[in-house]
């Protein structure tokens, strides 16, 4: 960090004092964490309270997963860094009215199947529908098992889905992680301040007042704009219609190219198999099959190595996605955990993380546990 702010010294200092020439500017030093996350956690506020009048939060921001927001009930989505400009400056940002998807959701997702699972599930299904320039809106008794994490995770792939953004409207489960992550009067302050903290000692605070979690759900209320699945709900009117069952949903990838390739685990070795065969194209290697079993071994660091078709060489997990939802994270290490059991060893490269399968003997430990990057 001492050299991130040796080499930016004058960005920063001229960001410092925009926090204090504008009102309502915040500056969130590098080292607190993903601006994602960091938005889910601390700075969105649902509500806003400016001099006793109460609106409805809501951002713009320059990459495309801002949309991780929209599972805390803020409507936002990614712009051109000349509308965001505009924006901060108080300009009104215009755009042609967007058509609404539905998205009901019913059941409850079965143990062992992720948020992973689901988004991908979900991602598959709009691409398919066509979603492009438009609003999702997810609904029904389902929501009420699915938690705020669960919910950034589908909120943050909008852009692989190709919407606008999939919004989640305010509930109980929204309402919670309020409080869990302590937006009150007496502790958002604390905790905003707390969190920008930079190595310099240098404090951004922010302007804007807090607001009660009570008084969010009571304004939302009055305003029909807060849905509570204890009471019937009415039937809504959207420009087209999907539905999922959750407990339907099961264990799955994507890939080998693209994120709505999706592929449950059960078929993936069958699927593989047919990637070689097939011609050359996004689900295709045009493999001929007697080069399909061919073993190149080599040496690498003085041991011995092969490789094979099928063979782990590169590995990612996206970071921006899973850093939503704490039970992926954990997940995500237990997988990597495994495979260094199995014999994955880690090499390091300059930026680049690669990951080579070797044969390993059973008293020779993988040196380097990863969850995620």
């Amino acid at each position: 960090m001492e050299l991130e702010f040796t080499r930016n010294r004058e960005r920063f200092g001229f960001l410092k004092w925009g926090s204090t020439a504008f009102q309502n500017m915040l500056v969130v030093p590098p080292g607190s964490g993903i601006v994602h996350q960091v938005n889910l956690e601390y700075l969105g506020r649902v509500v806003f309270n400016t001099d006793g009048i109460m609106y409805p939060d809501s951002v713009v921001g320059t990459d495309s997963h801002t949309t991780m927001i929209d599972g805390l009930g803020v409507a936002g989505w990614g712009v051109g860094g000349i509308e965001a400009e505009a924006t901060m400056l108080g300009q009104p940002m215009s755009m042609v009215l967007p058509g609404v998807v539905g998205f009901k959701l019913t059941g409850k997702l079965r143990n062992g199947v992720t948020a992973t699972d689901l988004v991908l599930t979900v991602t598959q299904m709009l691409r398919k529908h066509g979603v492009v320039g438009k609003f999702v809106e997810f609904h029904g008794e389902g929501m009420g098992k699915l938690s705020l994490a669960d919910r950034a995770t589908i909120a943050n792939m909008s852009p692989e889905y190709g919407a606008t953004m999939g919004f989640f409207p305010v509930d109980h489960v929204t309402l919670d992680y309020l409080r869990l992550t302590g937006r009150s009067d007496e502790t958002v302050v604390k905790h905003i301040t707390a969190a920008f903290l930079c190595p310099t000692g240098v404090r951004y605070i922010a302007h804007a007042r807090a607001i009660e979690v009570s008084m969010i759900e009571a304004y939302l209320r009055a305003n029909n704009m807060f849905v509570d699945y204890n009471e019937p709900q009415l039937e809504r009117v959207y420009s087209s219609y999907l539905a999922l069952d959750l407990d339907e949903v099961e264990p799955c990838i994507s890939g080998p190219k693209r994120p709505h390739d999706r592929v449950t685990l059960k078929d993936m070795k069958s699927d593989w198999h047919a990637c070689l065969d097939n011609k050359v194209g996004f689900k295709g290697f045009a493999v001929p099959k007697e080069q399909q079993d061919k073993v190149v071994k080599f040496d690498f660091n003085g041991q011995p190595a092969e490789l094979k078709h099928g063979s782990v060489v590169i590995a990612a997990i996206t970071s921006c996605t899973n850093t939503s939802n704490p039970s992926v994270m954990l997940g995500a290490a237990l997988v990597a955990k495994k495979a260094c059991e199995l014999g994955l060893e880690v090499l390091f490269f300059p930026n680049v993380l690669r990951f080579c399968c070797q044969t390993m003997g059973k008293d020779k430990p993988c040196p380097w546990i990863w969850g995620c990057h």
